[in-house]
């Protein structure tokens, strides 16, 4: 059984699961590829109108990631005399920057709890400890292939990333009870279903969660604590499905940040064409639409499918108003324009003390 299915059999009670999604603070700009699966979440949580934890991983960037220098740690003088020679602290900075781009995708503000991993990990630390007991270092080293040379927080960091999906890691968030009540709250979060919408790279995490889910719940647990996913699937980088999106090519991306100008252009010029190489050809065959980066990133962005399965037939058979690579790419920046200019715009309202708000702990159901 799946949360939605416990769903549909009891539409007059309150939702009996909520909703769990993260992102991992490496860039201060997010692109196109990082927003989807936040867009789809945004809709699940309107859909049904259910409670959302969003975690901010920025433990697991530094442990990844991180950097130390002897040079930059503090000697006694400055402004900072007493600092780290590490950058823990950029990947703070960097949590509450993407935390803006997330919050405007559109969330429920009473129904949504924003948490970074370094601010709230002692409400979940219970159950991280739980999740170590029941998981092994073989098991851990299979799944992501880490080895000896691996730092030991890597290798602790997928309990940090599993507790969340149990409800009793949120005793006073997913509760309708005073913080001296937790006892009784935490019986109440212990029982809700979890419904993980999450990139497909994710998946290693949860299908280790969902071997050891059992050992963290209750017997009456309606899915014996397994928590449920639906992947987001890739979309292809600019210059097509052999190369990567990456946050460190901006040819690769469109940024949140980019200009109309930036759109235009980056599209114009980088977006691989499944088009043929003459006017005739195209005609003749139509274009590879499996191959033209355009047309598949309409199939995630316009909201409209009748139109889109025109473009897709007459695309397809080199015919029509849409019969050429120029006029589909044209037809992708106008939707562009509008989806990043849109997203701007909210992000505008959305100041550091906005971002707290968010990331109070308070009941969300």
């Amino acid at each position: 059984d799946t949360p939605m299915n416990v769903t549909a059999t009891k539409p007059d009670k309150p939702c009996p699961f909520y909703l769990y999604t993260g992102r991992g603070p490496s860039s201060q700009a997010m692109h196109l590829g990082h927003l989807v699966p936040f867009l789809f979440t945004a809709w699940l949580q309107k859909a049904f109108q259910c409670p959302l934890v969003i975690q901010m991983t920025d433990d697991e960037k530094f442990l990844f990631k991180g950097t130390y220098s002897n040079d930059d740690a503090g000697d006694g003088t400055g402004s900072d005399p007493n600092r780290t020679g590490d950058n823990l602290d950029h990947f703070a900075k960097l949590t509450m920057e993407n935390a803006k781009d997330i919050i405007a995708c559109g969330f429920i503000p009473e129904k949504t709890f924003l948490f970074s991993d370094l601010d709230y990990v002692g409400r979940m630390y219970p159950n991280i400890v739980r999740i170590w007991k029941a998981i092994t270092v073989n098991q851990v080293n299979g799944v992501f292939g880490f080895d000896a040379s691996s730092n030991i927080g890597k290798v602790a960091f997928p309990a940090i990333q599993a507790a969340p999906s149990f409800g009793s890691s949120f005793p006073y968030v997913l509760n309708q009870t005073k913080e001296n009540e937790a006892a009784e709250a935490n019986d109440t979060a212990a029982t809700l279903g979890c419904l993980i919408p999450c990139a497909i790279d994710q998946d290693p995490y949860f299908r280790l969660t969902r071997d050891i889910a059992h050992k963290l719940v209750p017997k009456h647990h309606p899915l014996l604590g397994k928590p449920s996913l639906i992947h987001s699937k890739f979309f292809p980088p600019l210059q097509g499905a052999q190369g990567k999106m990456s946050s460190s090519d901006a040819n690769s991306a469109i940024f949140l940040t980019d200009t109309p100008e930036d759109i235009e252009r980056k599209i114009k010029v980088h977006a691989f064409s499944g088009g043929r190489e003459t006017k005739v050809l195209q005609k003749e065959l139509g274009a590879d639409l499996e191959m033209d980066v355009s047309y598949q990133w309409l199939r995630f962005f316009l909201e409209d499918d009748k139109e889109l399965e025109r473009i897709g037939k007459e695309y397809g058979s080199g015919s029509g108003e849409f019969w050429s690579t120029g006029k589909v790419k044209g037809k992708l920046v106008e939707v562009l324009k509008e989806l990043v200019g849109e997203h701007q715009e909210r992000r505008k309202g959305i100041s550091e003390d906005v971002v707290r708000e968010w990331m109070s702990e308070r009941c969300i159901l």
